[in-house]
Formats: structure tokens, sequence, C-alpha cells
């Protein structure tokens, strides 16, 4: 079996080594939390919230999984180099390649003839035979295409559901040319069930924007549609539930979108083409809409207390972007909390997932930890957390305001 290098160890990175392992691939992989690299080595699970990682760990790690903060060395140990870094986007939208141009620094320096490099992080259109190419050369002195193989492989899992994604989902991978998409396409089949060949790297780089771009401009339009209907008086739950069949499919309404993946990805398509005559105008349109979403209730309860919100006590119910998922990055309920605050409202935070202390520290507000919410003038419900429906359901001196259809009152 080959010899892998996995470099970022984090939500996409370390289930990605687990598969790996299982599939009798050796794997070295590769963060830059000396905390991280002790912890797999021991076989212990740094990542909450993914079943079947931490059962996985302590059978691979310290043995098939090899994790260490030197990138360089086990690029010189390895013959496959996968790069699965996040990206982020900076207060302008604009992606920030800290992340990528220092993993592929590093395996540039370990390079060597005959290596396959693949890039999973979802990147703008032309960032592998762009950027990474540009600096593999630059610091290996080898030639991409000719001495070494390059392609783009975008990961396409799901928190919670990781590992069953990276060996069953189709797979995409498309190669600089044709021998590095074929050996690209060998090792992924060596460990997922379907893969399939894409043009080429710009081609597979599009495919995942767009597979992102598709789920934003639908939540977009089912959050239009639950305007409207509250603006006509219809209740917009039951008649998504009447329209949906199988030529409809209506997305849930809510608070907006969260994460690392679908409130980011539009803005690469959108950022590529705003100097072309053919611009993105639906995707950023529905970016506008779904951002727009914590305005849109932060005035439903401001508007409710007749004026004086300076005396509304709030409590914001579910934290993270998601249910199930201790993952904050982008959560719609930090942009409600600070727009209720601005408006003078005193919020509590709610989220079994998320340490009181941690509440306070990342969102700015006290957390609430009882479940008697008769104190509070609202309660904003907002993703599918459960463990609280009971306790609103036996409320009767708060306005509930439920953002997924969790509770009618």
């Amino acid at each position: 079996m080959t010899k892998v290098s996995v470099s970022g160890l984090g939500k996409a990175g370390l289930p990605l080594c687990a598969v790996l392992a299982e599939a009798g691939h050796t794997v070295y992989g590769v963060d830059v939390s000396p905390q991280v690299v002790e912890k797999i080595n021991k076989g212990q699970c740094p990542v909450s919230g993914e079943p079947g990682l931490p059962e996985a760990l302590e059978k691979h790690g310290g043995k098939n999984i090899q994790a260490t903060t030197n990138a360089k060395k086990a690029a010189q140990e390895t013959d496959v180099h996968i790069i699965i870094v996040p990206l982020f986007l900076d207060e302008n939208h604009k992606p920030d390649y800290k992340n990528i141009d220092e993993a592929s620094e590093k395996i540039g320096q370990g390079l060597k003839k005959g290596d396959l490099v693949v890039l999973e992080t979802t990147v703008p259109v032309g960032t592998t035979k762009g950027r990474l190419k540009n600096k593999l050369e630059a610091l290996s002195g080898l030639k991409a295409g000719q001495e070494f193989h390059l392609a783009y492989s975008p990961e396409r899992i799901m928190t919670g559901y990781s590992l069953d994604r990276f060996k069953r989902f189709p797979k995409i991978v498309g190669g600089l040319d044709d021998k590095s998409t074929e050996k690209a396409h060998k090792f992924y089949s060596s460990f997922c069930e379907n893969v399939s060949k894409a043009t080429d790297t710009e081609t597979a780089e599009y495919t995942k924007i767009i597979e992102g771009v598709y789920r934003d401009v639908n939540i977009a339009l089912a959050n239009e549609l639950f305007k409207t209907a509250e603006t006509l008086g219809i209740d917009f739950w039951e008649a998504r539930e009447a329209a949906n069949h199988k030529y409809c499919e209506i997305h849930e309404a809510g608070l907006g979108v969260g994460g690392h993946c679908i409130p980011v990805y539009p803005h690469f398509l959108i950022d590529a083409v705003k100097d072309a005559k053919q611009k993105a105008v639906l995707t950023k349109t529905a970016r506008d809409i779904n951002e727009s979403m914590a305005q849109y209730f932060s005035e439903k309860i401001i508007g409710g207390k007749q004026g004086t919100p300076g005396k509304c006590r709030v409590a914001v119910i579910g934290l993270t972007y998601r249910e199930g998922v201790d993952e904050t990055h982008n959560t719609p309920s930090k942009k409600l909390i600070q727009l209720l605050k601005k408006e003078g409202c005193k919020v509590y935070g709610v989220d079994p997932l998320i340490p009181s202390q941690r509440i306070e520290d990342e969102f700015g507000v006290e957390a609430y930890e009882g479940e008697d919410f008769n104190e509070f003038d609202f309660a904003v419900l907002v993703n599918k957390e459960e463990k609280y429906l009971e306790a609103l359901n036996a409320a009767e001196n708060v306005s509930v305001i439920y953002c997924k259809n969790q509770l009618k009152k």
C-alpha cells in the first residue's frame, strides 16, 4: 500500500486519515498543533461529533497513523501528499491562502520525482494549476506534469457523517494532465467506492463550488418564500409541505446559513466573474438574502416589544450552526445576538454543546443554564435542537420564535 501525508488534521483531514489507514495505507498526518499531534499518537481523538472516529484512532493512532508537526519530513517519507487545510475569508470576502501556502511550501521542500500532490480544500477556480503548482515547482525544482503529478479532488463530507462520506459518496478527481488524473483516480479508488474523472483541475474545482451555490440559492429561495408567506398571513411550513413532491423540493427556511462551506463558496464564484459581462447575479442575491435573515428575525423581536427593546430579555437557543455539531464558524445566531444587543436587549445564550464560559467568551452574552423560559420575553429556537422543546411548550409567558418550525405556540 501507499505512504500518504495528509496536511491538516481537523474535522476533514482526520477522518480522511482514518479511512486511509482502514484501507491499509500508511498515513503521516501533519498539523501545526503539538497538542493535536500528541493526542493522535496516543490513540486519542481531538475531534468531537464524528461517529467511528475515536475507535479508528484508538486502533490506528501512533501506528498506521503517525501524526507530526514536521511537514517537510512527512513529505520526504511519503509518495502521495494531500492538502486538506481550511481556507477562510477575510472581512472583504477574499480568500486567505495562508494555510494552503504554508502546507504547499513544506511539501515542496520534500517533494520527489514521481510523487502525487492532491488539493482537497475547496478553492477558487484556477488555484491548483496556478498558485499551488507555482509554489510546488519553485520549492522542489521539479516540473508539474512531467516530474511530479498534481490533481484536485474536493472533499465532499458532512460533519457527523465524515467516515461514511469519504468512503461512499461520489469522489471527483481532476488532474493537471492525463497522467495526473489517472494517478489520482487509481489512488482514490483504493479506498473510495465511486471515483469519477473530471477533464481538468478547474472543472473539479468548479464542481465543488457550484454544489455550495446550489444549496445557498435554494435556501435563499426558501427564506424569501417564508418572508412573503408571513406578509400574506400564510403558514409557510404548511404550504411547503403541501408543495413538495418528486419534482419540487423547497428547502427549509431559517435564520441563515453557517459553517465553513455554504456561506463561503458562493463568494469564489461571485468574485471570479465580478469584472465579466456575465456576473453571478442570482448567486449574489441569494447570499444577500441569507445574510439578511438575522436582521429579519431581530426586527420581529424588536417590533414585538412595541418600542421598548431596552427592557427586552431574549434567550437565543441553539448557538451552533447545526444541531448536534459543535461548530460555530459563521453561525447566524452570533449575528442575531449582536443585532439584539445593539438594540439594547438583554440577551442570553443557550446551547447544550457549548460550555457557559465559552458562550460568554465567544458570543459576548451570559449563558443561561436553566430550563424555565418564563423569565424571558422571547425565546428564539435557532436550529433543530430538541432538548428544550418540552420546557418551551410548558412556558406560558414567553413568545417563542421558531426558525426551523420546531415549535408552534
